[in-house]
């Protein structure tokens, strides 16, 4: 048997507890001896015991859960590889611990009202909010549950105490500012949504560079970040300034969208057209050309979303983080 006297975090583990209750009931009651102690762990040790999740929640008042809770009712969405990145890097953090997961697609009324049962519930020991449009009420939602609430991007209308998101503008920037020194003067842009951070972060960027240097920014349309999106407005683009030379797309989908359109209306790219994207997801590599875009960690914006909700679980004080994006330049640009 060790002679090692067990600490007050292992009698904690063990029993389900707090650390501070075991120091108070060993205060309190003197003769439990260090053989006595001894003992309960070598009975442990002996049969095997692993703490009861049941019974820690219990002492603890936590349910060992925690929600990520996605603005959308896309069943598309699991095939979009930037949340299945996203939900890939949350799942790696929540796998070293030993919490639940439950994901909420709250986007319509009944998806909000189902997270504000689990709330409502003690259901979980805290929410991920992910893809918010400008004044979503899912965050007012999250907000009033009583438990920590971190933000995966910022919301558009304000900035949250606990969020993680990542360099948007200065991507932007750094896209344009490559098709700019590259020779490219009547560059366009297809944007992401104007009533997301992110749409609109991104929109900035681009406009900052091309102001910069002097150049117009009109050659320009909205789209929503997806494929049909991207279609749709290459050919808007090229209906309405058959001279643009260059296109920024907010993001890899529309930008692949927008690569077939150019080949389909007899566009070269990169010699007619270059082309650059945002996010570097896998499809990016094996578009035709393989797509110059701008790198966001789309995994790590996952894990370390959960991390920040993990140290707000423990009582830390975590700052907001803003991830780097750089150029990864292939064959479109």
């Amino acid at each position: 048997m060790s002679s090692r006297q067990p600490t007050l975090d292992e009698v904690a583990e063990l029993a389900g507890v707090s650390r501070g209750t075991v120091s108070r009931v060993l205060n309190n009651h003197p003769h439990v001896s260090k053989k006595a102690l001894e003992a309960v762990r070598a009975a442990i040790d002996e049969l095997g015991y692993v703490p009861s999740a049941a019974a820690r929640s219990l002492a603890t008042q936590r349910r060992g859960a925690v929600v990520l809770a996605i603005s959308s009712d896309d069943p598309a969405l699991f095939a979009n590889q930037f949340f299945a990145e996203v939900i890939a890097g949350v799942n790696a953090v929540i796998e070293e611990s030993d919490l639940e997961l439950l994901l909420v697609m709250a986007a319509t009324e009944r998806g909000r009202d189902r997270l504000t049962r689990i709330l409502q519930s003690r259901g979980a020991d805290g929410v991920m909010l992910l893809a918010l449009r400008e004044n979503d009420p899912l965050a007012k939602v999250a907000e009033g549950g009583g438990i920590p609430v971190v933000y995966g991007g910022r919301p558009l209308e304000r900035a949250p105490q606990h969020y993680i998101d990542a360099d948007n503008r200065g991507g932007a920037r750094e896209a344009a500012e490559y098709l700019i020194a590259s020779g490219r003067r009547a560059i366009a842009t297809i944007t992401g949504p104007q009533d997301m951070h992110v749409g609109v972060s991104r929109y900035l960027g681009f406009r900052e560079a091309l102001a910069l240097a002097g150049l117009p920014a009109h050659r320009v349309v909205h789209a929503d970040f997806s494929e049909a999106g991207g279609a749709a407005a290459m050919e808007q683009l090229l209906d309405e300034h058959p001279d643009l030379d260059a296109v920024f797309v907010a993001s890899d989908a529309m930008a692949a969208s927008a690569l077939r359109v150019l080949r389909e209306r007899g566009r070269r790219v990169p010699e007619d057209v270059a082309v650059v994207g945002f996010n570097d997801i896998v499809t990016a590599q094996h578009t035709h050309p393989a797509l110059t875009t701008v790198r966001q960690p789309i995994e790590a914006l996952g894990r370390e979303m959960t991390r920040m909700l993990l140290r707000l679980i423990n009582d830390e004080k975590p700052t907001p983080l803003i991830l780097p994006t750089h150029l990864v330049i292939r064959e479109s640009a």
